[in-house]
């Protein structure tokens, strides 16, 4: 397995992620990103990928609908239902580190729930392998999303999530008599354990400057912050999604799509300000893209490779 963990996206000193592909990093200063994200000549996820969701504890039917409805949302096809801008254009900007090969189409897939957590509730990243084998293992990315009240090695203290691959050399995954590879994705919901850390800008952070929370734009701090996240390990894992993709840095904790423009959100970003986000009228929550259903989430910016910059909706 690449291991490289989803860095902790907070400019400036929110401490976390140091694992496996992409992690959300807290002691993270400006980059000079006119050099960042080589081609390292390995496989890109391309066509139509399943992206298959392990719930690992107990979640509220509300709080599946927000993450399911956010995988629905970047898919081309429900792009003419969203209102601009939305996460269907947000997701086109990985489009452009296509460009000798088929661009993905990320759909959603199968999902299973493990209500009982079979594993127990203190997880180590053989667990997180084990459970993402539940999921299809051609032609996907399987999400792990453990519960709030689930432990994982590593989280809060070094990352918020993470993502790598699985050989089918063991017996998690061998399809048909052949050897694959599958990515997965783990993200763990921070409510109870590290909002500070893994749900900013939802919640105060526990360092740096101290400005105010915003208010979630589904109203559950701890799953927009998975929101965050997933999107964040998502357009990493597309892009790398076997280590030998794009990135920039070391291969054990490279910076990727999204990892590479850490705390940006909105034009005018600063490290402890997300940016000039958009604001519902109504609810007063913070968002920069609109989904399907009605729904608004707040997405990282990612790295364009035709401009050398981050790229944000707003």
């Amino acid at each position: 397995m690449a291991s490289t963990s989803f860095q902790l996206t907070i400019f400036f000193i929110l401490s976390i992620l140091n694992i496996s592909f992409a992690a959300r990093q807290l002691i993270e200063s400006p980059r000079d990103t006119s050099t960042l994200l080589q081609y390292h000549n390995g496989a890109l996820l391309t066509g139509d990928i399943s992206v298959n969701l392990i719930w690992y504890g107990r979640f509220k039917p509300s709080q599946k609908a927000i993450v399911t409805d956010f995988i629905t949302s970047l898919s081309s096809t429900s792009a003419k239902s969203q209102t601009q801008p939305s996460v269907a254009t947000w997701w086109k900007t990985t489009d452009k580190y296509f460009t000798k090969t088929k661009k993905p189409t990320l759909l959603i897939g199968k999902q299973v729930s493990d209500p009982e957590c079979s594993l127990g509730k203190s997880l180590s990243e053989k667990h997180l392998r084990l459970l993402a084998a539940k999921g299809q293992q051609i032609n996907a990315a399987n999400v792990v999303l453990t519960a709030n009240d689930v432990l994982v090695d590593g989280f809060c203290s070094s990352r918020c999530g993470t993502h790598g691959s699985v050989s089918s050399n063991s017996k998690t995954a061998h399809v048909k008599g052949k050897n694959y590879k599958f990515a997965y994705i783990w993200v763990g919901n921070s409510e109870t354990q590290c909002p500070g850390q893994c749900a900013w800008p939802f919640h105060q952070p526990v360092y740096g400057p101290q400005g105010a929370p915003l208010i979630a734009p589904n109203n559950d701090v701890g799953v927009d912050g998975m929101v965050i996240n997933l999107a964040s390990l998502l357009a990493g894992t597309a892009t790398n999604p076997f280590g030998n993709g794009y990135y920039q840095g070391d291969a054990s904790a490279p910076l990727e799509a999204a990892s590479a423009c850490p705390g940006v959100y909105a034009k005018g970003a600063y490290p402890g300000y997300a940016g000039d986000l958009l604001v519902d009228p109504t609810t007063g929550a913070s968002y920069n893209a609109h989904g399907t259903n009605g729904r608004k989430y707040l997405v990282p910016a990612l790295f364009d490779p035709s401009t050398f910059s981050c790229s944000t909706l707003v």
